[in-house]
């Protein structure tokens, strides 16, 4: 008999360690398996246990609910925390799991598990089709960065590989600091052979040898799994002088960040990757041209890479049927803040935000009604309910003064203050400048004073206009998109909730 507890760091946080310590107390001759989070949040630690009819989930369960579990499933009893098969719980079942397919079905570091539920058929598939096609593969599947810019992949890919050099680099981003956001993380505990074959394509596509994964200094479980991973990779011949058998090499490293929010941003990752203080580079060149160490540098999000072993092992077109207009794939969306049902969702790019929200989240966790949805970390746009419409792909959100972002989705009740919501962002913005450039070093302090100064009331039509006139100044004159987006929150609050910043405060 198996039971899966997992072993990602949300269901860790509530308690999972201790319920499969229980479990395995109780049931000497079961296999306790430690898999990552299936991704519904709110019933973890989510415990699935192995049926004639296949996996079945009960959550969120206790310590204290072991002995009862252990009894029910002892005579194919009933329990209150039973909640069906797991593939068909409605949240799973609507979902389309191109990217998260593996996450909380195998054991993370089991390798054997790995290839049995199709691990490698990318990596095999790119060796067959050779470097040239496999980029062009990544162009035609329409696959665009999921860090939050949206940039073409296949057009960093075309470039880095046309580049003449001794020496390029694969270097993924998982310095994930967006408020509510948490897609890098599962992914990379939950599934990290699927980024390292990931990389391992990109590098032998575009001509690197060496890869890095820079992970935030906040995430240690993932950077204990991704290093276990890469022994075992390396053990089995999936990475160094002779990846599978063949004459290729490419080999992956991880570094640690050092807590900086503006790394990142590509060109601060760089530096820091280099021994330096993470601050923005001024572009060009970019990257794809002279990155790390001056060489050519294929940068990309771990939710981008994560996609590239589908579009490998299917073909650009299966790839790209799904998604809306030029938003090809689907996206990992994460759903946080005040929603009753937070979690990951990974569907089709042009679903609405009404349906993230209300459908899958459940509506507000207080039951109060939903005031304001803010999308893509804490530069994206506050969006009203009458706005919910929204569909979820760069350019419908960007028509609505929006933007994706990383897929982050944080949901306010009525009870938030817009005021201070448009006030957090100048300081956050403050707190985490690199501090190169002027517009956002000083604009974001001066943000703070005229916010400030508006919700006590101080000749606030004057100090609403200069306001407008510094984001515009932030947006317009940055080095990069730390204090270029920061208007992007204090407009549209300013946009869509007027009415706080007008009010008389106590």
């Amino acid at each position: 008999m198996r039971i899966w507890v997992p072993r990602d760091s949300a269901a860790r946080s509530v308690g999972a360690d201790d319920v499969a310590h229980a479990l395995t107390e109780s049931m000497p001759h079961a296999r306790v398996v430690r898999n990552g989070s299936r991704g519904l949040l709110w019933l973890e630690p989510l415990v699935e246990v192995e049926t004639p009819y296949g996996r079945v989930a009960y959550g969120p369960v206790t310590v204290d609910d072991v002995p009862s579990l252990v009894a029910a499933w002892s005579d194919a009893g009933a329990h209150p925390l039973r909640l069906g098969a797991t593939d068909e719980i409605p949240w799973l079942a609507r979902q389309q799991r191109l990217t998260f397919a593996r996450v909380g079905v195998i054991d993370p570091l089991d390798a054997d598990e790995y290839e049995a539920a199709g691990g490698l058929a990318g990596l095999h598939a790119c060796l067959a089709r050779g470097a040239q096609q496999m980029v062009e593969d990544v162009v035609a599947s329409g696959l665009r960065g999921r860090g939050g810019a949206g940039f073409p992949a296949g057009i960093k890919w075309r470039t880095v590989a046309a580049q003449d050099a001794d020496r390029k680099y694969v270097c993924v981003n998982a310095d994930e600091g967006d408020s509510g956001t948490f897609a890098d993380r599962m992914l990379m505990e939950g599934d990290p052979f699927l980024l390292l074959e990931g990389m391992t394509i990109a590098g032998l596509s575009v001509g690197a040898d060496q890869g890095v994964i820079y992970i935030r200094s906040e995430y240690p479980d993932a950077v204990s799994t991704m290093t276990q991973a890469l022994a075992i990779a390396r053990s089995r011949g999936w990475l160094g002088s002779n990846v599978l058998g063949s004459a290729a090499a490419f080999d992956v490293s991880v570094r640690v960040g050092a807590g900086s929010y503006v790394c990142g941003e590509e060109t601060a990752m760089l530096e820091s990757l280099e021994g330096g203080r993470g601050v923005v580079r001024a572009k060009p060149p970019v990257p794809a041209v002279s990155g790390l160490f001056g060489q050519p540098t294929l940068i990309s999000n771990v939710l981008t890479i994560a996609a590239v072993p589908y579009i490998a092992e299917h073909g650009p077109e299966a790839y790209a049927s799904f998604g809306a207009g030029r938003s090809r794939g689907t996206q990992v969306f994460q759903l946080a803040g005040n929603v009753r049902c937070g979690g990951i969702v990974e569907t089709a790019f042009g679903i609405t935000l009404e349906d993230l929200v209300i459908d899958f989240g459940g509506g507000t966790r207080t039951g109060r009604p939903v005031r304001a949805v803010q999308v893509g970390g804490p530069l994206g746009a506050y969006l009203p309910p009458e706005a919910m419409s929204v569909a979820m792909d760069y350019e419908s959100l960007s028509d609505a003064g929006a933007m994706l972002g990383h897929g982050g989705i944080v949901v306010f009740d009525d009870s938030v203050d817009m005021v201070e919501q448009a006030r957090f962002a100048m300081e956050f913005c403050s707190e985490e400048s690199c501090g190169k450039c002027t517009p956002c070093r000083i604009g974001s302090v001066r943000g703070v004073e005229v916010i400030d100064r508006i919700a006590r009331g101080e000749d606030r039509d004057a100090n609403t206009a200069l306001l407008v006139d510094l984001c515009e100044v932030m947006r317009d004159g940055s080095l990069c998109a730390m204090g270029g987006l920061t208007p992007m929150p204090v407009l549209s609050a300013l946009r869509d909730f007027s009415e706080d910043f007008t009010r008389e405060r106590t």
